[in-house]
């Protein structure tokens, strides 16, 4: 078990390091007849890369290539491999930290499990390798829409200022426009300022800041998610969790379900247009581990980025003795707005691959011929 590899019908694997050659994935394996150019990639690798005022300085044009599942500009049925190239990688930059535990990242829980690390950004711990996870999140999403399921992730929270629009009664096309029009992919512009303002007052003193990511799913069918121990919140939260600087996961109402009685939190059950339907949607469109219809929301708490350049206490693994450390570089003062593609990229691959398994998306999308 590596640890490398999510998914059990349409499977992703991930590779690369932070500041190694390259990173990529390989997805094993979208239907063959899916219309599929680099620029469908692009588009969404684009929203994760660094750039802007609020973000690292690390100049990165992710610039995706196809190698391998693609031919005439439609997928094979075969395994896809995509590359990335690390074109602006500064490993020299940590060497005068490499004997430094950084606190907040992973160096010591590597170290622990390994007895080795990779002390050039993190190595395999960085967020670098959501560049992987987002092209592979763009095969996912375009597949999807084939199918009428949307997905829009947006800034929820940044440093306890929260976006006060109820996006419910909007078209998630509005919702994306809204969110894509600000540095911090907030859909409330008033709100934006001021969490722009925070997180500037945080890079002033040299910190950072955290938030939260809010994900909708629209138009899943109702009846995906396995019973007991594959429900489909489950994997959600697993697939969630697993990005980098992920904290905590909630489903619909979420931990607020714990201060409401139940008579609050239960969702009337009605009828629309004579099917049935829910009043409202506090358990964010999953009951049971299974879809009924309704949106689903899935929110992600992410914990300020741990690379600060205000001096924090570690040890020295090299001469085991306590120590300052001061983190330098190129670093995101707040993670959360990139934060919301590769977000995205983990509920579309987690939905795609439940419909896979529930065969409600076909191994061909052509009509055989022979």
């Amino acid at each position: 078990m590596s640890g490398n590899t999510f998914g059990v019908a349409f499977r992703v694997t991930t590779w690369g390091e932070s500041h190694g050659r390259a990173v990529g994935c390989v997805v094993d394996s979208p239907p063959a007849g899916l219309e599929l150019k680099e620029k469908d990639i692009q588009k969404e690798l684009d929203r994760r890369k660094p750039g802007g005022r609020l973000s690292t300085k690390r100049r990165e044009s992710d610039a995706v290539e196809i190698l391998s599942g693609v031919f005439e500009g439609f997928t094979t049925g075969t395994p896809v491999s995509m590359l990335i190239w690390n074109k602006d990688a500064r490993p020299e930059a940590y060497e005068p930290i490499k004997d430094l535990l950084r606190p907040g990242h992973a160096d010591y829980t590597y170290l622990a499990k390994f007895g080795f690390r990779d002390w050039r950004g993190g190595g395999r711990s960085s967020a670098r390798e959501t560049v992987a996870r987002v092209a592979a999140g763009a095969i996912a999403k375009k597949l999807l829409s084939l199918f009428g399921v949307e997905i829009v992730g947006f800034t929820r929270e940044i440093a306890g200022v929260k976006c006060s629009i109820d996006v419910r009664e909007l078209e998630l096309s509005e919702v994306y426009k809204l969110a894509e029009s600000n540095a911090v992919r907030c859909p409330d512009a008033e709100v934006a300022k001021v969490m722009e303002e925070k997180i500037v007052e945080a890079m002033g003193a040299g910190d950072s800041v955290g938030g939260v990511v809010e994900v909708i799913v629209r138009n899943a069918p109702a009846g995906i998610g396995e019973p007991v121990f594959d429900k489909l919140d489950a994997r959600l939260a697993y697939a969630v969790m697993g990005v980098p600087a992920v904290k905590g996961v909630e489903i619909g109402s979420g931990f607020s379900a714990a201060r409401k009685r139940g008579s609050e939190n239960n969702d009337p059950i009605v009828l629309k247009d004579g099917k049935i339907g829910f009043e409202k949607n506090d358990a964010g469109g999953i009951l049971g581990g299974i879809s009924n219809g309704d949106d689903i929301v899935v929110r992600a708490c992410v914990k300020p980025t741990p690379s600060v350049s205000i001096p924090q206490k570690t040890v020295n693994v090299r001469e085991m003795r306590e120590t300052e450390i001061v983190v330098k570089g190129r670093h995101d003062p707040c993670i959360v707005p990139r934060a919301v593609p590769v977000i995205e990229a983990m509920v579309a691959l987690t939905v795609v691959d439940f419909m896979v398994l529930q065969g409600l998306i076909p191994r061909s999308l052509l009509q055989k011929r022979f």
